[in-house]
């Protein structure tokens, strides 16, 4: 007797993974239900991002070619398919005596970015001309000895998201918000979840189900019995600020004088009116995900590198406008947050046939493919 089932695919988390996750499932027919415990898409780390659409420059340091490759073909087909919320966005390296790597050492790394990404109209990089720094919107002059343009995209991440989830329900997929999912239990034929909404509690018997929750994912995992405990991690809190004023001559990638990470300066908006998005930071989480805020020192550490790289521009806490952090979810290793992976970690458990996935990680940038090798993990159970 053929199994029956209340929905084929059961999606915890209506962030940009789970929405891309119900997308690709709806437009394979699967009959797919997204639950989120907020009352909105991309209530979390999904609108707390740093708005970009990148390859990922600073991962080839770490020798994670497939990922720059992988994260260049998706930039490159949202830019593309994309342009109503995907825009290029010219990033700008600044060289000075202290900086940690020479003006050829970057142009060999951007070389190699656009090796990666097919040479195309996108992946074009050079030199600024010395007469032309002046006008880099108050970059600090004083020792700077190169700058070179390159070009990645922007976004606004929550708007992509709601897209991504309505282009899913437009395939049929439905999706109830204010639903947490209380417990699941993965069974040899099915999952069953308690699912809890404004006004009752109800079981749902489904064939698969991801747990695609971002920061809470881990957590979530300790809800669903019959499955595998997920592999350590550990949640790093990143900071942005939106200060007032306008960048005309596209982004900016910075080193931080105080400990070399990269910070981004971007051209945002505000209420409507221009700004500048700075961040981020790298701070270990632990509590609540959904109280994640900004901290006293990542705002001043923020505020310094802002400061030390344009010193004529407003860097002091007046100037900010807004501020928000997103969690990451990162492998439990040793050494700094900037050397551990940034691949997705798709988990499901021992067996050849496995129901459940959960979403640990991933990056903006490469939620597609995030989602289709989710359903091609969960292709046994699905049976199609």
């Amino acid at each position: 007797m053929a199994e029956t089932f209340d929905h084929d695919l059961l999606v915890v988390g209506a962030g940009i993974h789970g929405a891309a996750v119900a997308a690709a499932a709806a437009a394979a027919g699967l009959r797919t239900l997204v639950i989120e415990q907020g009352q909105t898409p991309a209530a979390g780390t999904s609108s707390r991002s740093s708005k970009l659409i990148h390859g990922g420059l600073r991962y080839l340091e770490h020798g994670d070619w497939r990922l720059v490759r992988e994260s260049l073909r998706e930039r490159a087909w949202l830019l593309r398919h994309r342009p109503q919320l995907v825009r290029p966005l010219d990033l700008h390296l600044a060289v000075y005596p202290g900086s940690r790597r020479p003006a050829w050492q970057l142009r060999l790394g951007l070389a190699l970015y656009a090796l990666l990404g097919g040479f195309g109209r996108a992946t074009r990089f050079g030199s600024v001309p010395k007469p032309q720094w002046p006008e880099l919107d108050g970059l600090r002059q004083q020792g700077l000895r190169a700058v070179l343009r390159y070009r990645d995209g922007q976004t606004d991440d929550a708007a992509l998201t709601r897209a991504v989830l309505a282009q899913a329900e437009a395939d049929g997929a439905r999706v109830r918000f204010g639903t947490r999912l209380l417990a699941a239990e993965q069974h040899p034929h099915a999952v069953t979840a308690r699912l809890a909404g404004a006004a009752d509690t109800h079981t749902l018997r489904v064939a698969a189900l991801v747990n695609a929750a971002g920061p809470w994912a881990p957590t979530l995992c300790e809800r669903i019995a019959g499955t595998a405990p997920p592999p350590p991690c550990e949640l790093v809190q990143g900071s942005h600020l939106v200060l007032r004023g306008a960048l005309q001559r596209g982004g900016y990638y910075l080193e931080a004088p105080q400990d070399g990470r990269p910070v981004f300066c971007l051209p945002w908006s505000h209420d409507g009116a221009p700004a500048t998005l700075l961040g981020t930071t790298e701070t270990a989480y632990a509590g609540d995900p959904g109280a994640a805020a900004p901290q006293a020192q990542e705002i001043d550490y923020l505020l310094a590198v802002f400061g030390h790289y344009f010193p004529q521009r407003a860097h002091d806490h007046g100037a900010i406008l807004d501020s928000f952090a997103g969690l990451r979810v990162l492998p439990l290793a040793d050494g700094a947050f900037a050397s551990r992976s940034r691949e997705t970690v798709l988990h499901t458990g021992p067996g050849a046939r496995p129901r459940v996935l959960s979403i640990l990680g991933g990056k903006l940038t490469t939620h597609r493919v995030t989602a289709a090798r989710a359903l091609a993990r969960l292709r046994p159970a699905l049976g199609r």
